[in-house]
């Protein structure tokens, strides 16, 4: 399980911009998204749509899908496209990775988020930053890291409360939003490149490296055992019906008698909402530090189960039926992550970040029962720069990650 919760009292971590540190970041970081990520081209087809907003002064919100670790990374080549840094939430896990990054993402526009309870102080940041209108805010809706290029889950509607927030405290002047959908494109030998990782997976699992058969069947091979593994683990025998069918009954396995105990029996939401919900009532005694050995221990399994389930939630069933190279690449990297907590990079890969037109906030909801019509606006267009995405091969002169 990735050191995603933290059970240490939470202290909000403000943005404190400086261009001096921002110069010197962006100075090293198209080497490291080379190194660590297989980033080595960048495009931002659309920027001139951000660009108009920004001459126009309105406050901005950037909603991005978040399929890669790197993506905030990605994001700064069109925060120097467009000349005007960005602020950027973040989960307050990634400030305490290690001293210099908690030094230096608030110098470079970053700042923290409670994901596990409100957190009043990062809202009332996020909404004074774009009613302030001098720097774009960028967050992620999906509310994890997916690795899924070509699919979206279920948007938090924290963004579009934000937004309407900002929209209330503007004198003068609009709030948009625009859609940003960044896409990764593999161009290496994809073989070459993926069947040594595959060796190695097969390995662990103690089989003999199966070198005749298609990729695309030794991972989907190589998926279902991995499923079945944890099947007998938490259910006690291997379980019949499709790849989908097994992931939500496992899920719901893991999850029910969680709600049960922890969320007055609550089932309802997507599987992500269902985790987050989990999260907040399990975590509050393990931060105050009040348990003895055996609960604390207790506590921890059932945060791995609730991880597991979102892990298994982020395996959409069908995603190996259309097996691009990207998405054979995704597989891979899901399965190396899950079994190590970390995933090598692969080279090269070319990323396009896709600017959607601007959505005009109103401070007034429109009330609707089907939810919130400006999250429906904001991934009905995010859903068309998906399609729009596949077709991009090489539409703009590439621009370097820097």
């Amino acid at each position: 399980m990735q050191n995603v919760v933290i059970d240490k009292p939470y202290a909000f971590i403000p943005p404190r911009l400086n261009r001096f540190w921002l110069w010197l970041v962006r100075r090293f970081l198209p080497r490291r998204l080379r190194k660590d990520y297989g980033i080595t081209v960048v495009e931002c087809p659309g920027a001139e749509k951000l660009r108009a907003s920004l001459e126009a002064g309105h406050g901005i919100m950037l909603v991005g899908n978040h399929c890669r670790p790197c993506d905030p990374m990605v994001l700064d080549s069109l925060s120097a496209m467009v000349r005007r840094p960005f602020h950027i939430i973040a989960s307050w896990h990634v400030f305490l990775i290690s001293r210099i990054q908690r030094f230096l993402l608030p110098r470079i526009g970053g700042f923290s988020v409670y994901r596990e309870g409100m957190d009043r102080e990062s809202l009332k940041c996020a909404i004074k930053t774009m009613a302030d209108a001098k720097h774009p805010l960028v967050i992620f809706a999906e509310g994890i890291i997916t690795r899924s290029n070509d699919r979206l889950v279920n948007f938090m509607e924290g963004p579009a409360f934000m937004a309407r927030s900002a929209a209330k405290q503007r004198k003068d002047g609009k709030v948009v939003i625009h859609p940003v959908f960044i896409r990764y494109f593999f161009e290496g030998n994809l073989e070459q490149t993926l069947l040594p990782v595959v060796n190695e997976i097969e390995n662990r699992l103690s089989w003999q490296p199966r070198h005749g058969l298609p990729l695309r069947t030794r991972l989907s091979e190589i998926g279902g055992a991995l499923l079945t593994l944890k099947e007998i683990e938490y259910l006690g025998a291997p379980q019949s019906g499709n790849f989908r069918e097994r992931l939500h009954r496992l899920i719901d396995h893991l999850l029910i008698p969680l709600e049960n105990r922890w969320a007055a029996g609550r089932h309802d939401g997507d599987c992500i909402a269902r985790v987050k919900r989990l999260r907040s009532a399990i975590l509050p005694d393990l931060v105050a530090g009040e348990l003895t050995e055996s609960e604390r221990a207790a506590r921890w399994r059932q945060l791995a189960e609730v991880y597991l389930a979102q892990q298994l939630h982020c395996y959409p069933g069908d995603y190996m039926e259309d097996a691009t190279p990207e998405r054979l690449l995704e597989t891979v990297e899901r399965y190396e992550e899950d079994l190590t907590d970390k995933a090598r990079p692969h080279s090269p890969i070319r990323a396009v970040i896709t600017v959607g037109d601007a959505i005009e906030v109103r401070a007034i909801r429109d009330r609707s029962p089907e939810g919130d019509p400006l999250t429906t606006q904001i991934r009905q267009q995010m859903e068309q720069l998906l399609e729009f995405s596949k077709a991009q091969r090489r539409i703009q002169p590439a621009v370097d990650p820097g």
